[in-house]
């Protein structure tokens, strides 16, 4: 099961990454990680700098994937960004914590895609 999870969750990534290009977004960073944690997508869009977190799910029967990225998850997020922003001198940017959720249903052969600006901070 945790094979399939993983599976599920770079595809996932995979289909985050191209929603966002095609949206205008300029990817500089995938899966960046320290000993801080982990962001899975990092990118320019206009004047912000994104720290994307994406969450996968084939179904919502337990919640939504939002709803998994807990404060101590957003506390990780937050001090790999501020490492980021430190090693990469990039401190003329406004940055932006987003949340990208895929989710696949029987329904659809497509997923659908919700993408929450400033989702925490």
């Amino acid at each position: 099961m945790k094979i399939l999870n993983k599976e599920v969750g770079n595809y996932g990534e995979d289909l985050s990454k191209n929603y966002l290009v095609e949206n205008g977004y300029l990817i500089i960073e995938e899966n960046f990680s320290c000993t801080f944690g982990e962001i899975d997508i990092i990118a320019l869009h206009d004047k912000y700098l994104c720290f994307i977190e994406v969450k996968t799910r084939y179904t919502t029967k337990f919640g939504f994937p939002l709803e998994s990225i807990t404060r101590a998850k957003q506390r990780k997020i937050i001090k790999t960004a501020e490492y980021f922003i430190c090693k990469n001198k990039l401190f003329k940017h406004f940055c932006r914590f987003d949340a990208l959720e895929v989710i696949f249903t029987d329904k659809s052969n497509f997923p659908k895609i919700n993408h929450i600006k400033n989702a925490f901070s």
